[in-house]
């Protein structure tokens, strides 16, 4: 299980990763309108939040967790609540606007799950 919580953290920051370098190049892809209400006119800070606390989050989770570090699990339970919070302000903001924000909430709450049934178990 530790195994499997240490790869899904690792994908939930690929994703981040990402999900913030595209962002950052500002596609044409994306939506203006999406910024609409937000206190952002470009997707620059977003992306970069996405990137850096999100991703960065779950990386250094990751890493915790994989190579078994004092800590590891408040690390994760910390990337948890990090990337549940980034999608509901998202959502809040922007609406549902992808079928990745509902994906990622629920990853979210996966890793939640995960991490306290092993931090109980474990101590």
């Amino acid at each position: 299980m530790v195994t499997v919580l240490g790869i899904l953290l690792a994908f939930i920051a690929i994703n981040a990763f990402g999900g913030g370098s595209y962002g950052m190049m500002s596609p044409k892809e994306l939506p203006k309108e999406w910024l609409e209400g937000s206190p952002f006119s470009t997707f620059l800070i977003p992306s970069l939040i996405l990137f850096v606390v999100v991703g960065g989050s779950h990386v250094t989770a990751a890493y915790y967790v994989l190579r078994n570090k004092n800590g590891a699990y408040n690390a994760a339970l910390w990337a948890g609540l990090v990337l549940l919070v980034w999608i509901l302000v998202q959502v809040t903001i922007i609406g549902f606007v992808s079928f990745l924000q509902p994906l990622m909430a629920g990853l979210a709450v996966v890793v939640l799950v995960i991490t306290t049934q092993l931090k109980s178990r474990l101590g």
